[in-house]
């Protein structure tokens, strides 16, 4: 037995643990344990500094899940657009293939509970159909492995996966979708990493919450995958009490950068049951977006989205940096909110932006000269 399996062995996973571990009422905890499993690794847990602190939150089932019984188990209507089990199928050119229903960890936002520790419902048994539909649908060329986390499978089940998908010529991508470099880096080991070599592109989209996430041993993961060749992106969820902060955003999208993660996507939380207590509001992400960009390298800043509600899939939002828009010119703002003036031509396609300010021209009375005034009027108007 390898040391992270070890490690996933010694985890506090039972509502005996809980109320022993963080006091919890026993009550409460049973109550937790079936509506979402709980799995805190020895690594993971040794990363909580106090209760309440950010590594907590995200690990730590909390009473106030059981509080949340409006929100939906599958927000994001993956199962309705899964053409047989264990894929989604919502871009034309890509999709989602579950391969596990385990996790280094049980993320307590997670918006996959209704599945997530559940091998009845991610189960290896319906792997070859799924091969089957990927070797069908041929307009297919971008894998996504998830599930659960695809590194829970040994190297050798993980590699028959991947080089099942290396044989259909028509598949250019696969990307491992994992959580293991941040919550059991002991994961990432030179047997798996030799492997993956073998099968390159192998892209790794990773999951970063925290600046105190970035350890040595974590690191360490990083450093082995990208010398194996693989580029590896950072996806981070906007939580409360965990990352709502400007300065931890920054601090976290710096650190990334400089271990060779690309932050690739900051997500709105999913409303998802059990999370409400994470949610913050669109307005906070906008704001920590505009304290990113033009403060800190574009390289470390990342697109922030909402996964649409319904399955309609990701959709960017800005801060507004377009102040006015026509055929002849643009407006925009810095980020040090000074006004500039781009001119545009006229192609005979319509602006996109709907403008809410317009240019006026007027004469400073002191100075007698002619100003530019930007003045607030919507489209509507006029």
């Amino acid at each position: 037995m390898e040391l992270w399996q070890e490690m996933i062995r010694q985890s506090i996973h039972s509502a005996e643990d809980l109320v022993k571990k963080f006091n919890l009422k026993q009550e409460n905890a049973e109550r937790l344990e079936v509506f979402f499993q709980s799995r805190i690794n020895p690594y993971y847990l040794s990363l909580i500094r106090y209760p309440g602190d950010p590594i907590w939150l995200q690990c730590v089932p909390d009473e106030r899940e059981l509080e949340d019984v409006d929100s939906p188990d599958d927000p994001l209507k993956e199962d309705e657009m899964s053409p047989v089990p264990n894929i989604t199928h919502r871009y034309p050119d890509r999709v989602l293939f579950l391969v596990t229903a385990q996790c280094g960890i049980y993320c307590r936002f997670c918006t996959r509970k209704r599945k997530v520790g559940d091998s009845r419902k991610i189960s290896m048994k319906y792997l070859e159909s799924a091969f089957k539909y990927l070797e069908q649908h041929t307009e297919i060329n971008d894998v996504i492995l998830s599930g659960g986390d695809p590194l829970m499978l040994t190297d050798a089940m993980l590699e028959k996966i991947i080089k099942r998908l290396r044989s259909m010529n028509h598949i250019q991508v696969i990307r491992l979708g994992t959580r293991m470099p941040v919550v059991l880096p002991q994961r990432i080991t030179e047997s798996l990493v030799n492997m993956l070599k073998k099968y390159h592109p192998i892209f790794v989209n990773t999951h970063f919450n925290h600046p105190r996430e970035i350890t040595e041993e974590s690191t360490k993961a990083i450093n082995m995958l990208a010398d194996a060749g693989c580029p590896i992106g950072n996806q981070t969820v906007l939580m409360k009490g965990v990352n709502d902060n400007p300065e931890v955003m920054k601090e976290l999208m710096k650190k990334l950068i400089s271990i060779r993660v690309k932050p690739y996507y900051l997500y709105m939380l999913d409303k998802i049951k059990g999370g409400e207590h994470f949610k913050t509001s669109i307005a906070k992400g906008l704001e920590i977006m505009d304290k990113l960009r033009g403060h800190i390298s574009g390289l470390a800043v990342p697109h922030f989205v909402i996964d649409a509600p319904g399955g309609g899939g990701k959709i960017p939002l800005l801060p507004n940096y377009v102040i006015y828009h026509d055929e002849n010119k643009i407006i925009l703002r810095n980020y040090k909110y000074n006004l500039f003036e781009y001119p545009d031509i006229s192609d005979n396609i319509k602006p996109i932006i709907d403008n809410k300010l317009y240019l006026r021209k007027t004469k400073n009375r002191k100075s007698k000269k002619t100003e530019k005034v930007y003045i607030g009027k919507t489209r509507s108007d006029n």
